[in-house]
């Protein structure tokens, strides 16, 4: 009995639209020397480190991401962007100041006009203890609602770690209560356990959550010279 033909051999293409979609992760940094202002009892030096290290365990865990083909960051701060390029993140500058949201949607037009292919994600970059495995979770069970837009609530139920949505429906509504701001907008909230996606850190508490669930190396180096959790 003869092979059956690849497709390749056979002469036919298989057809993209067809297939699961692949992701860029847009994520705007703060300057780590203006981030983590709640981190209330290290010295401020730390909470610089720890802020630093938060962004890169998480541009870390989304570019192990099997479904994510790239990350973008956004952010103000020149001597930090250096690091996240060395570690495979291009950066552009944070046009809109203190819009998180105005950020987010300029950031998600460059990665469509540098990926017209790839679906822009949303995640925040204080989830140091972001497993790849939750992401790519969360990416196959938002196929499950139409690709979006759906975003992740946090570990507080009160905000957002992660949405996601198409770039003609891309309108990401983070600050406050989001959660619910997302829901009023039509989002669907995804279900899924997706526990250190959910993890986003704050204040020691979190952090002290996020050390018990396993964070990543940069955040553990500075936990460890600081001899906490």
């Amino acid at each position: 009995m003869s092979e059956p033909l690849s497709a390749a051999a056979s002469g036919t293409v298989p057809d993209p639209s067809t297939a699961p979609p692949s992701y860029v992760v847009v994520l705007p940094v703060k300057p780590p020397h203006r981030g983590k202002s709640r981190l209330v009892g290290v010295p401020d030096k730390a909470r610089v480190d720890l802020a630093a290290a938060f962004a890169l365990d998480t541009v870390t865990a989304c570019l192990a991401t099997p479904r994510v083909e790239a990350v973008l960051v956004a952010t103000d701060d020149a001597r930090f962007s250096s690091a996240l390029r060395a570690i495979g993140a291009p950066c552009i500058p944070d046009g809109t100041g203190g819009d998180l949201n105005g950020t987010l949607r300029e950031t998600a037009a460059e990665a469509r006009r540098r990926w017209p292919h790839l679906r822009p994600v949303t995640v925040c970059a204080d989830v140091p203890c972001l497993r790849p495995d939750d992401l790519e979770a969360a990416l196959l069970e938002v196929e499950e609602h139409g690709g979006g837009p759906a975003f992740v609530a946090d570990a507080a139920g009160f905000g957002t770690s992660c949405y996601l949505a198409p770039h003609e429906r891309f309108d990401p509504r983070f600050g406050g209560a989001s959660r619910q701001a997302h829901l009023d907008a039509g989002a669907v909230e995804l279900s899924g356990v997706l526990t250190t996606l959910r993890r986003d850190v704050d204040d020691l508490v979190d952090l002290r959550a996020a050390a018990e669930l396993g964070v990543g190396p940069h955040t553990r180096q500075v936990l460890d010279a600081l001899a906490l959790f």
